[in-house]
């Protein structure tokens, strides 16, 4: 069995809904998603003593890498895998119906950006044919599949093509987004500098086994002047989830409706943290209905007074404290 939630997930436009789905969601998942279900009662916890989405367990993502986390038994259309490091087991996303990502994704881009076709897209990730099993891949093609602009494309592989298209002029009232893994927007930069305004930069994260770590504060000190820019965007998103965050150049990241963010206490992750207090980031992500909405991640943050939330780095365990509950 499984439930499109679709039309409740995307039409949300209050606090209140987003709650009354996120419950409805909840028990729908504890009853249809094996692996999640096995996690609720091994956790000793009952569906009907959770109340509010803060009581809601969240699934440690490294179960993602051991177990198929779906909900019912339809055969996905996709499943899409983390990069990972050489060696690194990947995790695994089945998605059994990728018409509800592509809806997430150009919805959350729309608040933010606007239109994608009055966007051209420049990235230094890997193509689809490279990564056939990337999410981050998958909705970049779709954003450029959008795109009115003919001039799209994947650099990865030709720093110097990507130089020469951000040198040509720009089409009236066509914007350009160069969007791209962080140690790749590095080596351009290191390689290119220049001005190439007016030009919005889009890095999503990727420094992780590449080059040394670095916050992303100093990240985008680095690339602002590379690229004759006033401000780095960002997008924070993960191959376990379906929706995606997004940040304009403030150092902090905005979630669409149907999408919060929530950060526990590094030491008691069954607590929360107080506002501007460092912590886990567990995220509710309801676009996931038919996988899992409530995701512990090995990610640190912060929420903002303003609702919004800053990401400060990741866990230094290898793994996220409650996988042991599976076996």
């Amino acid at each position: 069995m499984t439930q499109d939630f679709r039309e409740q997930v995307f039409g949300i436009s209050s606090l209140q809904e987003f709650t009354a789905l996120a419950m409805e969601i909840f028990r729908y998942q504890y009853e249809q998603n094996t692996v999640y279900h096995r996690y609720v009662v091994a956790r000793g916890i009952s569906p009907e003593t959770v109340m509010f989405p803060e009581q809601i367990p969240f699934l440690p993502i490294e179960l993602y890498k051991s177990h198929d986390i779906i909900c019912g038994n339809i055969p996905p259309q996709a499943v899409f895998r983390s990069s990972g490091t050489t060696g690194s087991v990947r995790s695994r996303h089945p998605v059994t119906d990728l018409s509800i990502y592509r809806q997430s994704l150009v919805k959350g881009f729309e608040r933010i950006y606007g239109s994608p076709a009055n966007y051209q897209f420049l990235a230094l990730m890997p193509n689809p044919e490279q990564a056939p099993d990337s999410s981050l891949v998958y909705m970049i093609q779709h954003l450029m599949d959008l795109s009115s602009s003919p001039e799209n494309g994947f650099f990865l592989a030709s720093p110097t093509g990507l130089y020469a298209r951000l040198r040509q002029r720009r089409a009236k009232g066509m914007h350009v987004m160069l969007i791209g893994l962080s140690y790749a927007l590095t080596d351009f930069a290191s390689q290119f500098p220049g001005n190439y305004a007016p030009l919005t930069v889009v890095e999503t994260g990727g420094m992780k086994g590449r080059k040394n770590e670095i916050t992303r504060m100093e990240l985008h000190s680095l690339l602002r002047p590379a690229f004759g820019v006033e401000s780095i965007h960002s997008e924070y998103g993960m191959t376990e989830m379906l929706s995606q965050a997004w940040s304009t150049g403030t150092g902090s990241f905005e979630t669409p409706p149907w999408m919060k963010v929530m950060i526990r206490e590094s030491k008691d992750p069954l607590s929360y943290a107080k506002t501007g207090e460092k912590g886990g980031i567990n995220i509710i992500d309801l676009a996931n209905f038919n996988s899992c909405s409530f995701i512990a991640t090995q990610d640190l943050g912060r929420m903002l007074a303003d609702g919004r939330f800053e990401v400060l780095g990741r866990f230094d365990e290898a793994e996220v404290r409650g996988c042991s509950l599976m076996g």
